[in-house]
């Protein structure tokens, strides 16, 4: 196992570069490309009907549903393997897995934490999860007015769209998230591998497994943009969550309590929205 790395910019301020060129954009504005090539495994996931769960909101609640997300999937993922979390995009966490890192699996990796994330997901964000392996860069993106570190590479593509595959039609049983992956990246791994039964004790003390929610669905073609046609594999959840309280109401309590707190001001914008308008002294009205 190798070294852990909080971020990825940790990570290549440790690493001698595989590349580290410095040039400019051919009409004079300075441009560089300062990155590391590795071996990874990319997790993306993401809300479902993100849009629709947060139509209702205000932004400040919206920001508390998102950071809720956030902090969430980010625990459960770092949890459970050494993992660095790239970025966090809209209501969408990119979470990336390497050797290099310290994982012994990479994938393995990735599909404990996705598992993890769908199994203790306690508000019910039902999240989508894609996961890709395969050659990427970390590297410094941006210009000289700013700089920040990312990955690149087809699987951080194939692994966004993997997390938009939807599940087939006609399954049997109600499911509450899942992780999609392309097929030949599971293929000769035992399932137990994958999502290992859970063993828990009794009343007496003796451990016994729990119940697998988890299931393997029958991997298909999918057509994905600019990638052609992948075979994805998917596994499904079919535990529900019951939550006694919303992750939408979670964020309107939360900002309410800041707002009682004296830790939430309202924007000169909503203050004048509020004022309602008065005729103006010139005014005047005509009757026939």
């Amino acid at each position: 196992m190798g070294p852990r790395y909080a971020t990825l910019a940790d990570f290549l301020a440790s690493q001698m570069l595989t590349i580290d060129a410095s040039t400019d954009d051919g009409w004079g504005a300075p441009m560089s490309v300062k990155g590391r090539e590795i071996e990874a495994t990319i997790l993306f996931a993401d809300i479902t009907s993100f849009s629709a769960r947060t139509a209702d909101l205000e932004p400040s609640e919206t920001l508390a549903f998102v950071n809720h997300f956030f902090a969430w999937t980010s625990a459960e993922a770092l949890k459970h393997g050494p993992g660095i979390v790239d970025k966090y995009i809209g209501d969408e966490v990119m979470v990336i897995f390497s050797n290099e890192f310290g994982s012994d699996d990479p994938l393995l990796d990735a599909v404990h934490a996705a598992r993890a994330m769908g199994q203790y997901d306690a508000s019910s964000f039902m999240p989508h999860i894609g996961i890709a392996s395969g050659r990427v860069m970390v590297g410094y993106v941006g210009t000289p007015q700013g700089y920040s570190v990312s990955v690149f590479g087809t699987p951080v593509a194939l692994a966004s769209r993997c997390a938009a595959v939807p599940l087939p039609d006609g399954l049997d049983s109600p499911v509450s998230s899942y992780i999609s992956l392309p097929a030949h990246e599971i293929a000769g791994r035992d399932f137990e591998e994958l999502i290992p039964t859970e063993i828990s004790k009794g009343p007496n003390g003796e451990p016994y497994p729990r119940p697998n929610s988890w299931r393997s669905i029958d991997p298909r073609l999918v057509p994905m943009k600019n990638l052609g046609s992948v075979e994805v594999a998917q596994i499904a959840n079919a535990a529900m969550w019951l939550p006694g309280q919303t992750a939408e109401d979670r964020a309107r309590e939360l900002v309410r309590f800041a707002a009682e707190a004296g830790r939430r001001w309202i924007p000169p914008c909503q203050v004048s929205s509020s004022v309602q308008p008065t005729s103006h002294p010139d005014d005047t009205t005509t009757t026939s």
